[in-house]
This record gives C-alpha cells, sequence and structure tokens, in this order.
C-alpha cells in the first residue's frame, strides 16, 4: 500500500491543503494521507502560533467535511515529544523513522509537500537524509523551474549547474529523480490559497467560505483564535 505523510503547521488547514491532498492520492494511488500538524515547527520557534491543539481540531474538522476516508488527522508529532517528555522542535526526519517501523515492508512512503515549503529543504534538520527516506510529491505552481527545484536541494544532493542550465525555462513538473532523490512534482492543483490569507481574513471580517471548509469556518469564529493572532506569521 502506499503511505503518505503531509507535515505542516496548518495554521489553519485550508481548502489548498486538502486540494493537493486528493491530486496526490489520485495519481499516486495513496490508500492513506496522514495530515499531522507540526508540534513546534524548528523554523517558526521565534513566532506566535495557534496552539496545537486548535490546529488538530481545524485539520480533524476539515477532513471530516471533505468525506474521503483517504485522509486521517494524525498526532504523531505531538505524541513523539510526549513520549520524550519535553515540548522540543519538531523534525521530518524523526517522523518519517517513527511512521516507517508502523509500515510493512511491502508498503511504500511517500511525503506530501508545497513547493514554496520545498525551497527551503536544504535547510532542513538531516536534509540529506530526509529527501532519500522516502518519495517526495512536490505540489508546484507557476513560476517555479526545474532548475529552482534542483537548486533548493542540498549542495551534497544538487546536480551540476551545467546540467541543470538548460532546464531554467522547464516547468516544474513531472519527476525528478537524482542522487537517490526521487521527487514527483504535481502542477495539477490550481487552487491558490495561503495560510497568512486567510489569517488576513479574518482580522478583516472577511468571509471564510471560499477558504477553509465549512467545519473549520464555523471553529475559527467560535474560538475567536485569529483575532488574538498576528496576521504575517
Amino acid at each position: 500500500m502506499n503511505f503518505c505523510l503531509f507535515g505542516g503547521t496548518f495554521d489553519p488547514i485550508h481548502n489548498g491543503h486538502t486540494a493537493i491532498a486528493v491530486a496526490a492520492a489520485d495519481r499516486f494511488d495513496l490508500k492513506k494521507i496522514l495530515f499531522a500538524p507540526s508540534d513546534v515547527p524548528p523554523h517558526k520557534q521565534s513566532k506566535g502560533i495557534t496552539p496545537y491543539w486548535h490546529r488538530y481540531a481545524m485539520v480533524a474538522l476539515a477532513l471530516r467535511d471533505t468525506a474521503d476516508k483517504r485522509f486521517i488527522p494524525s498526532a504523531i508529532e505531538l505524541e513523539m515529544n510526549q513520549a520524550k517528555g519535553k515540548h522540543s522542535s519538531s523534525y521530518t526526519v524523526d517522523t518519517l523513522e517513527r511512521l516507517s517501523k508502523e509500515l510493512k515492508k511491502s508498503d511504500r512512503l511517500f511525503f506530501l509537500i508545497g513547493i514554496d515549503a520545498f525551497m527551503d529543504v536544504a535547510k532542513w534538520h538531516r536534509a540529506e537524509d530526509v529527501l532519500r527516506f522516502c518519495d517526495f510529491i512536490v505540489a508546484s505552481r507557476p513560476g517555479f523551474s526545474l532548475a529552482d527545484v534542483a537548486r533548493a536541494l542540498p549542495a551534497s544532493l544538487r546536480p551540476p549547474a551545467h546540467v541543470m542550465r538548460p532546464f531554467a525555462k522547464s516547468v516544474a513538473s513531472g519527476e525528478f529523480i537524482h542522487a537517490g532523490v526521487r521527487l514527483h512534482l504535481l502542477n495539477s492543483v490550481k487552487v491558490n490559497i495561503s495560510a497568512t490569507e486567510v489569517r488576513k481574513a479574518v482580522a478583516s471580517g472577511g468571509a471564510l467560505k471560499k477558504f477553509v471548509s465549512p467545519g473549520v469556518a464555523d471553529y475559527i469564529d467560535k474560538t475567536r483564535i485569529y483575532k488574538r493572532t498576528r496576521v504575517n506569521e
């Protein structure tokens, strides 16, 4: 079976996230996609993020609204920190290693990520190990080329500049396989939404229906969680 981890801050989860997941599940025959909110995102430790259980609750509500049985909310990162007895940084490589122990040898593991987040992959903890651990599904969008994708890799995994130069004008789509890294570039999703945009809509009193599922919109309205959040984080 094909399993996929979809990690992120999900602050909040929005229709762009679920649209990407549907496209990935359909294209790669993913039987399960685990939506795993980060407990303590390393890149946002100094910023104010919404408490974990609010973010997890919104993920659960969004997935309920999709009624897609392939989508499962996962608290794996929180559970790992609870096992350590402290809330420390959540690293993707640790989560993948933990998840892989629960799979059969015949199972195949994928990691789903948006291309904007992928552009920072070289800065990740044990980046080389993460990229070689499983197949990556990268949700692309207009404005990114295959050369951009290659340049985002750690230097040790990056193809020589002269090899990628001809691909500077090639759309980021198809497959990228190099040095033990396998990337599947998904460019079929046209939903352009960001979590920052959702929080700005809340701050301005705008309608949320075009951004998030009904359950998430209702949760945000009732809890007023983003009335106290700095919208640009």
